[in-house]
């Protein structure tokens, strides 16, 4: 018999839902069959799937060995801390971190099995903190909020506990945070502030996007971009943007779409005189955000309504044909 004691991150959610993130192997016709036969209990009574967990619970699991997680599994969690974290942080509190992610790295493990991500050094630093202990988080882990590419630079948002977590992807769904990027285009746009409306169709096959103005394909999802140009420096222009739609390379597919592919950019453009003039990434920055929850909203990040975080300008690299000429 095992038995999990229900921490601050576990509490809150449905018994079936915690027992499987806790164990992922378990498969979900046992885990319900094993609670009918009281092989599984709270608080050693019997339990039923969609009784909601307290911090404090006992959960008791009379389960075969297998289904828990086998010792190199937990021994792996050591490594976190064994890692040197290398993280640029914008901001920091209790619940929630800001951090500024560098062009080249990637948010989560990518599809070739790297692991050298930006969650990864997240957990090792919360974990050599002492903010975050693998061995007794069952279902919670400290996750990003939002994603970039990974050849895009800027602001990423890191949940410490699970209501930072619920409160922060409400609020990205709802549109209560608002983003705003920096970015270098060919060319000058004929109108100097627009908000472009469109269709994006995403092709998974090749990992790319295709824009169109109307008549859309099945599939395709509305995309509002807004931009305004900053500033105008050799054949380039430097735009703030602003997404009204957040949706898979929608800023340098709809620039390239009215004709003004970014500074850089190979897969929306043609980036070989760029990576010349040592241009190797798309010029693109989440350079900026704001939280706009309702003034009524009471909840644990309450306190960061109103406030506004930027990126340093000396991190973005692609400003200095822009020197002088712009301002934010």
């Amino acid at each position: 018999m095992r038995e999990f004691t229900i921490q601050k991150n576990d509490a809150g959610q449905r018994l079936d839902k915690f027992l499987s993130k806790a164990l992922p192997s378990l498969p979900p016709s046992l885990l319900y069959k094993s609670i009918r036969l009281k092989k599984i209990k709270v608080n050693r009574r019997r339990a039923d799937g969609k009784q909601m967990l307290v911090q404090g619970d006992t959960v008791q699991l009379f389960l075969a060995e297998e289904f828990f997680p086998a010792s190199g599994e937990e021994a792996g969690t050591h490594a976190l801390y064994a890692i040197k974290p290398s993280l640029s942080i914008l901001y920091e509190d209790d619940n929630v971190m800001l951090l500024c992610k560098r062009p080249g790295v990637c948010v989560h493990e990518d599809a070739e099995g790297n692991e050298n991500s930006l969650i990864l050094h997240v957990k090792a630093y919360l974990a050599q903190k002492g903010e975050y202990d693998p061995a007794s988080s069952l279902s919670f882990a400290p996750a990003l909020c939002n994603r970039i590419d990974r050849n895009t630079g800027g602001i990423v948002i890191a949940a410490k506990n699970a209501e930072a977590l619920r409160i922060m992807n409400e609020a990205i769904r709802e549109r209560k945070i608002d983003k705003f990027y920096l970015c270098a285009v060919h060319g000058v746009p004929k109108r100097k502030e627009a908000t472009l409306s469109g269709y994006l169709l995403k092709d998974s096959a090749s990992n790319t996007v295709r824009v169109f103005d109307k008549n859309p394909p099945k599939g395709a999802k509305d995309i509002r971009t807004r931009y305004r140009v900053l500033a105008e420096a050799d054949g380039l222009s430097l735009l703030e943007i602003e997404l009204l739609t957040g949706r898979t390379h929608q800023i340098r597919a709809h620039m390239a779409h009215i004709g003004h592919p970014l500074l850089g950019d190979g897969k929306y453009g043609v980036n070989r005189h760029d990576r010349e003039r040592g241009y190797k990434h798309q010029a693109l920055w989440s350079y900026r955000l704001r939280f706009s929850f309702s003034d009524a909203e009471e909840h644990l990040l309450s306190y960061l309504n109103g406030r506004t975080f930027s990126v340093p300008r000396e991190e973005i690299y692609f400003l200095t044909p822009f020197e002088g000429r712009y301002t934010l």
